[in-house]
């Protein structure tokens, strides 16, 4: 279920009209005499109110996130700054700007708290750590085996389709709980239930509650800019985050209180264990003097984080100011779980060690992900030379220059390791050994024929780096990509028919 922001009520203008005569007030009282508190030469933006700036534009521009986009596209630029009460808010779009602010001046830009710093520690140190990416690895590995063989079920049943939005939301829901909590359901499903995979009513809940979140994560919200009009609550927001944090806390507080008094009795027995996952190094970490580094209620707000996905919202949330593009994560966090099934890694090129964007998507990475999610554009687009075969050489519809195109970055990114991985099977075979496969490409340059040797070549491996085939299901014309008005969330869920490229036992279909 999408959650969008509710439009502002009837007394906010009201509000509005005692804050401006309120700050009128003030201001006159206080106006600074001479032009020492001017502020210095700022970026273009729209014309603004006394005291109240841009604000009155803002509410009746919803949602606030594409009016700015507007803005910068009026502006002509990268850069437009408006005024909302007292504040200055600039948007960015250039990376290099975004690089300027976030990381040369951090530290002119945020206000941060001992506690935050504290927090920051740990989550850098432990839960970002190489090692615990390295010991979890395993889980996600799992999650993403559930995925393929549930997508690989739907198409055993005729005419059943895959509602991609769905499927999409529980894949991240199943990670963030078993990377986090060490489980895929809060309840223990019956041995007789069917369904015991699926997610229940708990699971449901949690998900549409994590999504919840990031669409007020960086809500504009005129109580921001003027606390004294908290109470009132004007944008509904204050509701919303109420409930969805009632419901996070009613599923996550049983576990994590369950865990700490675990590493309690573990510390009281001068015994330890290996942690399995998020809340395990949460809850043992210890102090100088032995004592447990966090409160309880320090572990329970940490655990409403996780995965790459959410670990990147929760680095956002830690740089005042910065909103997420929600389409921009999840279009990347598809692109990374289909390099690491596909083809074991999630970068192009490894990463410098002394880079602290290592984890960020490069160059090689962006242009991937564009040309995936460029052959859906072009899946099953209607075409004048399908059914005129005479004129193809004309490419009337545009489409063959851009198919082009793609296959051409998807070659160039992915031949290099194709060629590398069926040459190191190569050897192997040569030197009579094997190893593990770890992703599908191992499985694919490691089957042999009868006389043992290689069963695909080497193009055929390159043209199988997809575990399915998607087509529109039958009856349906066209497929729908556009967002919904008040959010980046698809207005129509995204349901394709999926069918299976490779034979049935290399889905690990039978465990």
């Amino acid at each position: 279920m999408a959650v969008t922001m509710p439009p502002m009520r009837a007394p906010a203008l009201v509000a509005m009209l005692v804050v401006v005569l309120v700050a009128l007030v003030r201001r006159g009282r206080h106006r600074s005499k001479g032009a020492g508190g001017r502020l210095e030469s700022l970026p273009p933006g729209p014309v603004g109110l006394p005291v109240i700036g841009n604000m009155h534009q803002m509410l009746v521009n919803k949602p606030v996130f594409r009016w700015v986009h507007r803005l910068l596209a009026d502006a002509g630029g990268e850069i437009v700054c408006v005024r909302l009460g007292p504040v200055h808010v600039v948007a960015v779009t250039s990376p290099e700007m975004a690089r300027e602010v976030l990381r040369k001046n951090d530290a002119v830009f945020a206000d941060r708290q001992d506690d935050w710093r504290k927090m920051r520690r740990v989550l850098t140190a432990e839960i970002l750590s190489p090692a615990t990416e390295h010991r979890l690895r395993g889980a996600r590995g799992e999650e993403a085996d559930h995925l393929v063989r549930y997508v690989l079920a739907r198409c055993g049943r005729d005419g059943a389709a895959v509602d991609v939005h769905h499927v999409a939301r529980h894949f991240c829901g199943n990670v963030i709980r078993r990377l986090t909590l060490g489980r895929r359901h809060f309840r223990d499903p019956r041995a007789d239930d069917e369904d015991a995979a699926a997610p229940g009513r708990d699971e449901a809940e949690h998900v549409d509650a994590l999504f919840a979140t990031l669409n007020y994560l960086d809500a504009f919200c005129v109580s921001d800019y003027f606390p004294a009009l908290v109470a009132l609550d004007l944008d509904a927001h204050e509701k919303v985050i109420k409930k969805v944090m009632r419901t996070l806390n009613r599923l996550h507080d049983p576990v994590v209180e369950e865990r700490v008094e675990e590493w309690r009795l573990l510390r009281k027995a001068g015994e330890r264990r290996d942690v399995a996952d998020f809340l395990d190094v949460l809850a043992s970490l210890d102090d100088a003097a032995g004592r447990p580094l966090l409160t309880v209620e320090e572990i329970k707000a940490q655990t409403i984080e996780s995965d790459h996905l959410v670990r990147y919202v929760l680095v956002r949330c830690g740089r005042d100011g910065a909103a997420v593009d929600v389409r921009h994560v999840a279009r990347h966090f598809c692109g990374n779980v289909i390099r690491r099934l596909t083809l074991g890694r999630r970068h192009f090129r490894e990463p410098r060690a002394d880079d602290e964007d290592a984890a960020a998507p490069g160059r090689d990475e962006a242009e991937h992900v564009d040309a995936l999610f460029a052959t859906l554009n072009y899946l099953d687009a209607f075409c004048v030379s399908d059914y005129f075969p005479a004129l193809v050489g004309l490419d009337l519809d545009g489409q063959e220059k851009v198919i082009k195109k793609v296959m051409r970055t998807l070659n160039r990114l992915h031949d290099p390791v194709v060629e590398e991985r069926v040459e190191e099977w190569r050897l192997l075979r040569k030197a009579g050994e094997r190893r593990d496969v770890a992703d599908f490409l191992d499985v694919l340059a490691s089957l042999d024929d009868a006389a043992g040797r290689p069963l695909l070549t080497v193009e055929e491996i390159k043209a199988q780096t997809i575990g399915f085939e998607w087509s529109k299901p039958a009856g349906v014309e066209r497929v729908e990509l556009r967002e919904e008005a008040a959010s980046l969330v698809l207005a129509q869920p995204l349901v394709l028919q999926a069918t299976p490229r490779l034979a049935a036992h290399l889905y690990g279909a039978g465990k």
